[in-house]
């Protein structure tokens, strides 16, 4: 377990400033936050009131306790974690395709590069397809613990971190559940089996098009896996 101490806090620190400097030299716009709560306070000022929400499955956001605003009478959330997308066919399907015309995204990323890339894997592909085109305004909210070496790394990371995702998206039967670890598996989504969860790898290189569209809120804290 982490100690919360003058140290960490000096480390994670430098590590939101390196983050943030590295965004920003591709061009993304980029906020630090010193805590989850702070975070939560800048990204609803990203938010105009009216705006449509679409949000990509992720445990950086959950952590912000920001779902119970989202879903107030001032924005039109598309919500992924409602009851209407969560039975067949659509086990949220209809709520990615929907994102996808929102006037803002939020999500995390799997992973942020030293040189500033964003790293991410999807089951669906509905999470890395709304990232890239699509919504008006995507906001990623990041904690120090996705920082990694370069693309390699970011990728090896994705892997690493699949057995939780699998585990929290309810991918029971998946040899990751079973072991904690990748085996590459060679799952096929059936009516009964929800399938291998890496199928689609996206890299972000920069923010270079569509400037303004692509925010970052680094938290100097680790949050989310």
């Amino acid at each position: 377990m982490r100690e919360f101490n003058e140290y960490y806090e000096w480390h994670v620190a430098k590590k939101a400033e390196y983050m943030a400097e590295a965004l920003q030299k591709k061009h993304f716009i980029v906020e630090i936050a010193k805590t989850k709560e702070e975070a939560k306070k800048i990204l609803l000022s990203m938010i105009p009131e009216g705006s449509s929400i679409g949000l990509g499955g992720s445990q950086t956001v959950i952590h912000l306790d920001v779902l119970d605003e989202l879903r107030t009478d001032k924005y039109n959330l598309i919500d992924r974690y409602s009851s209407k997308y969560s039975q067949p066919p659509d086990y949220h399907f209809t709520a990615m395709r929907e994102s996808l015309m929102a006037d803002v995204f939020i999500t995390s990323s799997n992973a942020v590069t030293q040189n500033g890339e964003l790293v991410n894997m999807d089951c669906s592909g509905g999470r890395v397809a709304a990232m890239t085109y699509g919504p008006k305004k995507v906001i990623f909210v990041v904690g120090v613990n996705k920082l990694v070496k370069d693309i390699e790394a970011g990728i090896q990371r994705c892997y690493e971190i699949a057995p939780a995702n699998a585990y929290k998206e309810g991918h029971y039967t998946l040899p990751c559940v079973e072991t904690g670890v990748c085996n590459d598996c060679d799952a096929i989504q059936t009516e009964t089996i929800a399938g291998r969860m890496c199928n689609y790898l996206s890299v972000i290189l920069d923010a270079y098009k569509f400037p303004g569209r692509l925010n970052v809120i680094v938290v100097a804290d680790e949050i989310g896996f």
